[in-house]
């Protein structure tokens, strides 16, 4: 419904590059965070998913209360080393399950345009992990920047890369791939001239 409402009333619309990468089997997707449409959008176009998120998102009134009803991975940001085997542990659980494990290495969402700094949790996450890694790269922060309630009319450009295997590979190796991939995929798809309006 949001999206309709997005596509009527902004006249904000998407296309997707790459659609026949994504696997059929459940996959750990790691995109670049920009805006809150992608966490709307990727229900759209990805099956069943959760995301792994902050838990002080949890305690947000009405929101957090929706959040909770997907079963998230809601994780101590500042726990460390526990955080990450949270993710690991739940993330492998959900992923047999069939539900898909949607992780923004950034940890937050970053401006368009800003070089950003990957966390190694979700990389470390994709070595103990045999279901595939699904690299995503998109510019929606270019027409819903963060912490915005203004929407500039457009089409936002979901990228999707080819799937991988990770285990067995070392995380820094990992991390190396899929930013590096994300980053220059950016640079193909996003425009500065819309960074800074």
């Amino acid at each position: 419904m949001n999206m309709h409402f997005l596509k009527w009333f902004c006249n904000l619309d998407y296309r997707i590059k790459g659609k026949e990468n994504i696997p059929i089997e459940a996959s750990l997707v790691l995109s670049n965070h920009q805006s809150t449409w992608e966490t709307l959008a990727f229900q759209h176009f990805l099956p069943n998913q959760l995301w792994v998120l902050k838990k002080e998102l949890l305690r947000v009134p009405v929101f957090g209360w929706g959040l909770a009803m997907i079963s998230p991975i809601a994780i101590d940001r500042s726990a460390g080393k526990k955080a990450v085997d949270q993710i690991v542990e739940q993330g492998e659980q959900k992923l047999n399950q069939g539900r898909w494990v949607i992780l923004f290495p950034e940890g937050t969402r970053m401006s368009p345009g800003v070089d950003s700094k990957y966390k190694m949790g979700g990389f470390i996450f994709a070595t103990r992990i045999t279901h595939p890694v699904l690299p995503i790269a998109h510019n929606a922060g270019e027409f819903w920047p963060k912490h915005s309630f203004i929407k500039y009319p457009g089409t936002i450009t979901v990228s999707i890369g080819e799937s991988f295997n990770a285990a067995g590979m070392e995380p820094s190796d990992v991390k190396q791939k899929v930013e590096g991939w994300i980053k220059q995929e950016l640079k193909v798809i996003g425009d500065p001239g819309r960074w800074n309006r």
